[in-house]
């Protein structure tokens, strides 16, 4: 047993503290695999939890970070071996259990899904709660029975990190994407990422009608609050949204109309407990269905030492694409 480099937070008087520094590997939780992180990324819960602007972690101390991905240093588990390439997403991970911004990790065997040969670990961490969530959300509008042929499907917070991989993923796929963002100065990135159209999301902004406009037959909501509610009034009859996200907050001043006039629904995307058959088939997907050179376009690379930064950066609507954190 020895030490290892995390960023961990503590709890303060008011509020809390965070600081990247040693962490004894003594100290970690229980779990039958212990994993050498060599990638993490930063995700808008990460954000939330490095700046202490929202109540994420529920036990002190902590190591911050959500998901990362690796390689197996040791395991009890009988589905995992040593040199094993892994990515763990959610599960409590920076929340009630020690999450990924450290050198070490020890989780459940249960909670790991086996990487495809054909991602990376980094690419693993470009992909990210973020992707593995936008990956989620098209298997439900899947699901739901939307096809490209189906109509536009609308894409909120598209330059951010779900919003990006959900425009690359469903552009790759044939549909009509419009993507919408509060940073319009992107444009021609969402563009490079195969979006059709753009729009403000000042559009989606004001009070909801009960019913507007049919504009879109499906999309993935990353935003929540009103922006949500818009989507719902303008979606076509029949139509579905994804709502995986709640950057503008987690209220919904909608009404049931959308949902018993058009019968329209509104479909609930939950990355952290997500059963294990449907990780492997979200990861199985990303690894055909994602552009690996779009995902190289989204995705810069920070140290440990430049997460705190970046979390409220993240906050602020600062960030484009996905940001991966360099561990090893």
């Amino acid at each position: 047993m020895g030490t290892f480099k995390a960023i961990r937070i503590d709890k303060a008087e008011k509020g809390t503290t965070v600081a990247l520094t040693q962490f004894d590997e003594a100290d970690l939780m229980d779990g039958d695999v212990t994993v050498a992180v060599e990638w993490s990324t930063l995700n808008y819960k990460d954000g939330l939890a490095v700046t202490g602007k929202a109540p994420v972690v529920r036990r002190f101390p902590m190591i911050a970070g959500i998901d990362f991905a690796g390689i197996v240093e040791q395991s009890s588990h009988p589905q995992w071996k040593a040199g094993d390439r892994v990515v763990c997403n959610g599960w409590g991970m920076g929340e009630t259990h020690l999450g990924s911004y450290a050198e070490k990790a020890r989780v459940k065997g249960d909670w790991l899904v086996r990487l495809p040969d054909s991602i990376s670990t980094r690419d693993a961490m470009a992909i990210g709660t973020a992707g593995y969530t936008a990956m989620l959300s098209v298997l439900a509008l899947e699901k739901h029975g939307l096809t490209p042929g189906s109509g536009p499907v609308v894409v909120t917070g598209a330059a951010g990190g779900v919003g990006s991989v959900a425009t690359a993923i469903l552009s790759k796929l044939g549909y009509h994407v419009i993507a919408s963002t509060g940073r319009m100065s992107e444009a021609d990135y969402l563009k490079g990422l195969g979006a059709a159209e753009v729009i403000d999301r000042a559009e989606l902004s004001g009070p909801a009608k009960p019913l507007a406009k049919e504009r879109w037959a499906g999309g993935i909501d990353s935003v929540g609050s009103t922006t949500l509610a818009n989507l719902l009034s303008m979606t076509k009859y029949g139509g579905a949204i994804a709502a995986c996200g709640l950057a503008a907050g987690m209220d919904l001043p909608s009404s049931v109309a959308p949902f018993i006039l058009r019968g329209v629904c509104l479909l609930g995307i939950d990355s952290v407990m997500c059963p294990l058959p449907q990780r492997k088939l979200a990861w199985s997907r990303l690894a055909s269905d994602l552009d690996q050179g779009k995902l190289a376009d989204i995705t810069h690379e920070i140290g440990l030492d430049g997460v705190v930064d970046a979390g409220a950066k993240i906050l602020a609507g600062q960030v484009r694409g996905r940001i991966v954190v360099k561990i090893l």
